[in-house]
């Protein structure tokens, strides 16, 4: 009865402790408020223990009511500073501009944000721009967004946030240390501005009476940094963090967390306490190992066991018979005495054992529920429900369309950095293979707004049935993670772009590969617009979304930002999304999106086929930076031959040159309506790629004989008769020895 009643105490007894109170986030004896903000380690208000370093100390301006805390660094006052997420909010100036056109530089430019632990969170803020016209969100002389917002003067409506009348947001791709804005009004004022997600919702912009000059300062929030020699008193677990930065660079930061059922501030010594409620289940473990002690110490003990003070047990001493009897009688019940305890202490070990059992089963149950209600929670917000309707219509046209969680962790390797294939403004792309042998490509996006739910699920849906060979195919998703995951067949040879711009590439592309890449492009954008049983404008037509297989065979991907459209329907209205360089200026200032949109940026990725540069350069100057502006001004000083790639000028003629240029140009129309379509632009493409395979066959027949002087000689031959015919060229090749190696037709 005793190990029963020993085991039934151990598991019902109260325990005798009191929950301990929140602790304090600051270093002892330091402010750790200021007015209604918590200030917590590593920053400080005080002395120089109070915080980590200079650039962690916080001030605290008394003169306000409550009183406001300021970051000493950079002078801006603190909203908010989360341990959780490692981010520290702060309010911050808006620069708005009431001229036709300006170009200002606001907010943390070159002596912002550099050489502080501080990035711009691309998960907290997004680039607003209140007013209307045109704004451009830069950084470090690249281009990373736009957003326009359009001008409705009769627009009464009283539902507050953002939604492209007088008002823009998009999200930017990158953590930011600087950045800079260019901005073009249409109307008195405009402001552009990076500010904290949740800032637009408080205001009714389309209100008559809302005006932009009255915002002048706005939340941002900070992600601030540690290395790993910034937390060597860590007392919870350490982890890192890669966060993505323009140029493919990134910044690893460390941070610390305190244990499970521990809450507080692990930066602090002791800072990690049991504040919820767990302590009992410690003070169980110990008095169970406490009774187990005393029960060992009973079973040597040479007489008998006994209560003693605050329930222990103690060992009392008998003193010496000296009678047979007594010897053996006192000898049965030291006997009896070991059977006891030791039966005790089997007891107890055993409702241990099924104790810790019962406790660990519990644990696992409770999460798998957890993490099952967790799944559906993100299935449903993802739109799953959505998808299994609409893929219930048609289930063969989908291969298969939903992977789990788990097999897709696998695949990659819980999404290792090492695994990691690209980064891009819709998310993070890894390289995997699933467990039937497959090499895929699994991309990570980023979080999908619930109002877009229906589109994204209608693209997945379409996507799965495309069945072209050169558009990646879309193998299936998955929905019950907190970002949804899409996987595609993996391409092996990379990008396009990487391929025209990348100088040390050990097998450049030939000009005759050229021609056969936009071929196939131009096809597939041709089977898009044209073929499906509901069109599909890409949106997003670029050198780094064209991939190369293992036979160089062109594929189309990256349909994050694509949208299919009723066939009665001539273009989307929609806030100006795209890559500078690429974006047709009719969309950018209409914000009216047609197929004659993928068209021009089609005819931006011929251009670079030809010249071999990249669409936007900070190396030209003016409007020339842009690539199509380059070639097109070019093309009108008839110098179009000294901005071709060299490679092409060696190895194309001059009228399959100029039939590309010409086409090229076509599509560059800043008209859409004299744009010629997809299906014009692969059928010109494939007729000049058909004369190239001619013009090829009929030169392998030539024999050169002599080329010299601005002329060349060559005897045709075809088996039967030969004949003498004469060619001028505008340029000779030639070799060490002065004879002729390659001569250019005119």
């Amino acid at each position: 009865m005793v190990p029963l009643f020993l085991f039934l105490w151990l598991m019902i007894a109260p325990p005798s402790i009191a929950v301990a109170a929140a602790p304090s986030l600051a270093q002892p004896g330091c402010q750790d408020y200021c007015g209604n903000v918590s200030i917590p380690y590593p920053f400080g208000i005080g002395s120089n223990n109070c915080y980590l370093d200079q650039r962690y100390a916080v001030t605290c301006n008394q003169s306000f009511h409550p009183p406001r805390p300021y970051l000493a660094s950079l002078s801006l006052e603190v909203l908010e500073v989360s341990l959780t997420i490692q981010t520290i909010t702060v309010n911050n100036p808006v620069v708005t501009d009431c001229r036709s056109s300006t170009s200002n530089e606001v907010l943390m430019t070159s002596n912002g944000l550099e050489g502080t632990p501080y990035l711009i969170s691309d998960v907290n803020n997004k680039f607003t721009v209140l007013g209307c016209g045109n704004a451009i969100l830069g950084s470090d002389g690249m281009v990373i967004a736009g957003c326009s917002s359009l001008c409705n003067q009769n627009s009464t409506t009283q539902v507050s946030g953002c939604y492209g009348i007088k008002c823009c947001e998009t999200t930017i791709p990158f953590y930011l240390n600087m950045y800079s804005v260019s901005v073009a009004t249409q109307g008195d004022c405009l402001s552009g501005f990076l500010a904290a997600e949740y800032w637009i919702q408080g205001y009714n912009i389309s209100d008559p009476l809302f005006s932009v000059e009255s915002i002048d300062m706005v939340p941002v929030v900070l992600q601030w940094t540690f290395e790993e020699v910034d937390i060597p008193g860590c007392m919870g677990d350490t982890y890192n963090t890669s966060y993505p930065l323009p140029g493919n660079t990134s910044i690893t930061t460390w941070s610390c967390e305190c244990g499970w059922a521990e809450e507080g501030n692990p930066y602090l010594a002791n800072g990690c306490q049991d504040t919820i409620g767990l302590a009992w289940l410690k003070v169980t473990y110990f008095n169970l190992f406490r009774v187990l002690l005393v029960v060992e110490e009973c079973a040597n003990c040479k007489g008998q066991c006994s209560s003693g003070k605050n329930g222990s047990l103690v060992c009392l001493t008998r003193p010496n018979k000296s009678s047979k009897k007594e010897v053996i009688l006192g000898h049965t019940e030291l006997d009896l005495g070991h059977f006891f305890w030791i039966s005790a202490g089997v007891s107890i070990s055993m409702g241990a054992l099924f104790l810790i059992i019962g406790i660990f089963w519990l644990y696992k149950t409770v999460l798998r529920i957890k993490n099952k209600k967790r799944k559906e929670k993100f299935f449903k917000r993802n739109g799953g429900l959505l998808l299994q309707q609409q893929t219930s219509v048609d289930k063969g046209s989908v291969e298969k369309t939903h992977f789990s969680a788990k097999e897709l962790e696998k695949a990659t390797d819980n999404f290792n950095e090492n695994r990691i294939l690209g980064r891009g403004g819709q998310g993070t792309v890894y390289k995997g293979m699933l467990t039937d042998g497959r090499i895929v490509a699994v991309k990570k996006s980023k979080i999908v707004d619930e109002s877009q739910l229906e589109q994204f699920i209608n693209e997945v849906v379409i996507l799965s049935q495309l069945n072209h060979r050169n558009v990646v195919k879309l193998l299936g998703c998955c929905l019950e993670t907190e970002v949804p995951l899409l996987v595609y067949e993996f391409i092996s040879n990379g990008t396009l772009f990487k391929h025209i711009h990348d100088q040390s590439n050990e097998f450049p592309l030939s000009w005759e590969m050229h021609l056969r890449i936009a071929t196939e492009v131009g096809g597939a954008l041709a089977y898009l617009h044209s073929s499906t049983s509901i069109p599909i404008y890409h949106r997003d037509i670029k050198s780094t979304n064209i991939l190369l297989d293992d036979k160089y065979r062109a594929k189309v991907s990256d349909f994050g930002t694509s949208r299919s459209i009723a066939i009665d329907q001539t273009h989307l209205t929609t806030l100006v999304k795209g890559t500078f360089g690429y974006l047709d200026p009719e969309y950018f200032q209409s914000s009216q999106f047609t197929e004659k949109s993928d068209v021009y940026s089609f005819g931006v990725v011929l251009v670079e086929l030809l010249t071999g540069k990249k669409p936007i350069s900070m190396t030209r100057t003016g409007e020339q930076r842009s690539l199509a502006t380059h070639f097109l001004l070019s093309e009108e000083e008839n110098r179009l031959f000294e901005i071709f790639d060299p490679r092409v000028l060696k190895e194309g003629t001059k009228e399959e040159l100029m039939a590309v240029a010409n086409l090229a140009r076509r599509c560059l129309n800043l008209s859409g309506k004299n744009r010629p379509t997809m299906k014009e632009v692969a059928t010109e493409l494939e007729g000049i790629g058909r004369s190239n395979n001619q013009s090829s066959t009929v030169q392998s027949n030539f024999q050169e004989v002599a080329c010299a002087g601005g002329a060349e000689s060559v005897v045709l031959s075809d088996g039967n008769s030969t004949s003498m015919e004469l060619k001028f060229y505008n340029s000779i090749t030639s070799s060490s020895d002065g004879q002729p190696l390659l001569c250019n037709t005119i």
